[in-house]
């Protein structure tokens, strides 16, 4: 599936939405709450946004920002946009203010389109932005944007040409796609048109997509997950995408079962969440062959899968910006892949030890990294390729070229090698299998997502009463990942309720400290940086530090945790 695509350079995926709109005309390709589009549309609406950016002075290199819901238009807009050689950055609908400002000025573009449920929630960070950058928004409602779903409507739907606008290359890019990465602010990593190629043909082939298939994607599309895998492995099969907003466990089997799905596409939790929930009639008249995802635990694979009579599960590991995936199509309970030794020579990927005070991996008396043990942990690191073979295992960085320096290791095992750095400590057993085990550094994952706990700690420390602020993750029984806790430091005339308010109004839901405590003062090391550990190790167990409290979501406020709290806690019985 993946190797015409360098012979062909200037074959991208809305050519291949063009290719396809001629063979499955009149088949849904895009079906959501708002609209379907079938093939033919999509191609239609490709080719008009295509020409509306031209129309409105944009050329190949400039950058458009795009924010909008989980909907059919959502890729038919980028699809066109990239279609004229335009980059579009893929905006975190749940950010706002100085963070959300940050991710736009980052990648400099030349105009905006919001989604006019998000016209409300952007104002706070235009003041922060050019004041005459164009903002349009795409839908109606209660604002005074002019709308680009109107404009592109009196744009002609025919066919482009090659010679009304020239075809980019799948060298240049076709995405920013934001992650957190290790510390600090989002970063924008490059996503060129070769990997959007690339994605959207391996998982096609992983999955062995048709036109009979139907993907239930409830995932961001502002993710390369749900925005670019489970859409364009699907649409080069000839299949539809089902779009929703969010993922809903109460109505999750009877959707599925109402739109025919044959396939899913999930993040861990998600599989977590159907678990716990009660039995109900539609789980058992699904007809979903294969689900495909990544963070899946084994002591949930295995629940999942045997309940919900799941034929295959189709776990993967992989980043935006990384330059390898592993994939587990043995079915492992728990494992996120390995590399057949027919490939191995094609996907160099190593494990090598970590130190944990420097963050960095060892390196012994001659400046080499030392490959892991079987089973020991370390960090996860793919060679970049070197003279002509560039395509496969590139790494292609971000928006910041510091950022980008700061992920490659140099002189790894011999003078002159180059490897790129995951941020991932993992494990690998005696068969070869890979195990995810932590992220590196402070950021953590919760609910799906990387959280960066320097990104959190100066918006808990901004909010007024807070003199100084840890953030960590902390581990909770039956669940994923870690979820947040910040220790805090405050000063006369705190109120909590005030703290959850400021976190609400600057933190996405995923981001927020489940957790927080009260504390005298911070620890710090001897070159005067916070000392976590001590933290951590009590985590939020009242019997080990006072002041604890959690928050309730039902009652929008930060409660006291208790003994009885704690213990249900333990007990895996309240969900977080």
């Amino acid at each position: 599936m993946t190797a015409p695509i360098a012979r062909e350079p200037r074959r991208t995926l809305p050519i291949v939405i063009d290719e396809l709109a001629e063979r499955f005309n009149d088949g849904p390709a895009l079906v959501s709450p708002e609209a379907t589009l079938n093939y033919g549309q999509l191609a239609a609406y490709c080719a008009r946004y295509a020409r509306w950016a031209v129309a409105e002075g944009l050329r190949p290199g400039d950058t458009v920002g795009l924010m909008m819901g989980n909907c059919a238009h959502y890729m038919a807009t980028w699809l066109g946009l990239t279609r004229a050689g335009i980059s579009v950055a893929l905006l975190n609908t749940q950010l706002r203010g100085a963070v959300l400002a940050h991710c736009i000025r980052i990648v400099a573009p030349k105009l905006m389109i919001v989604g006019s449920q998000y016209c409300d929630t952007v104002p706070d960070a235009r003041t922060l932005l050019d004041p005459g950058m164009p903002w349009w928004a795409h839908g109606a409602g209660a604002h005074e944007l002019p709308r680009v779903d109107l404009a592109v409507e009196q744009v002609p739907s025919s066919a482009l040409t090659d010679t009304e606008i020239a075809r980019p290359s799948i060298d240049d890019r076709a995405l920013f796609i934001y992650t957190s990465g290790t510390t600090g602010l989002p970063k924008a990593a490059n996503v060129s048109h070769f990997r959007v190629m690339q994605w959207s043909h391996w998982f096609a082939g992983m999955m062995a997509t048709g036109p009979t298939d139907r993907m239930y994607d409830c995932l961001p599309l502002y993710h390369s997950v749900g925005g670019v895998v489970a859409t364009g492995a699907t649409l080069v099969g000839g299949g539809t995408v089902i779009l929703r907003e969010r993922f809903s466990a109460r109505d999750f089997w009877r959707d599925v079962v109402e739109e025919r799905c044959t396939l899913f596409q999930y993040i861990g939790e998600l599989c977590r969440y159907l678990v716990a929930t009660p039995a109900n009639a539609h789980e058992a008249l699904h007809s979903l062959r294969l689900c495909c995802g990544n963070g899946l635990r084994g002591e949930v694979w295995e629940e999942f899968q045997r309940r919900f009579r799941i034929p295959q599960i189709l776990e993967y590991y992989a980043s935006t910006e990384g330059n390898f995936s592993l994939y587990n199509c043995e079915g492992k309970a728990g494992a996120i892949g390995r590399i057949p030794p027919f490939l191995k020579h094609r996907m160099p990927v190593e494990i090598v030890r970590f130190d944990q005070e420097t963050e960095t991996p060892t390196r012994d008396a001659a400046g080499h990294c030392a490959r892991c043990d079987v089973n020991e942990t370390g960090e996860a690191i793919g060679a970049l390729p070197s003279g002509d073979d560039t395509q496969l295992a590139r790494f292609e960085g971000y928006a910041d070229a510091t950022a980008t320096s700061k992920k490659i290791l140099h002189n790894v095992f011999v003078a002159g090698d180059a490897w790129y750095r995951t941020g991932d400590l993992m494990r690998r057993d005696e068969q070869g299998f890979f195990y995810f085990v932590d992220r590196v550094g402070d950021t953590f994952r919760w609910k799906g997502e990387n959280v960066s706990a320097a990104e959190v700690s100066g918006i808990v420390a901004a909010c007024p009463g807070v003199s100084d602020a840890a953030v960590y993750g902390v581990q909770v029984p039956g669940t994923e990942g870690r979820a947040g806790m910040a220790a805090i430091v405050t000063r006369p005339g705190f109120d909590l309720k005030l703290f959850r308010d400021h976190l609400s109004l600057r933190l996405p839901d995923y981001a927020r400290p489940v957790f927080v405590r009260i504390v005298p003062a911070m620890q710090l090391t001897g070159t005067f940086k916070l000392s976590k550990q001590s933290l951590m190790t009590d985590g939020f167990d009242p019997a080990r530090a006072s002041a604890v409290y959690i928050e309730d979501r039902a009652r929008e406020a930060y409660v006291e945790l208790d003994g009885a709290i704690y213990a249900q806690l333990q007990a895996g019985a309240l969900k977080l």
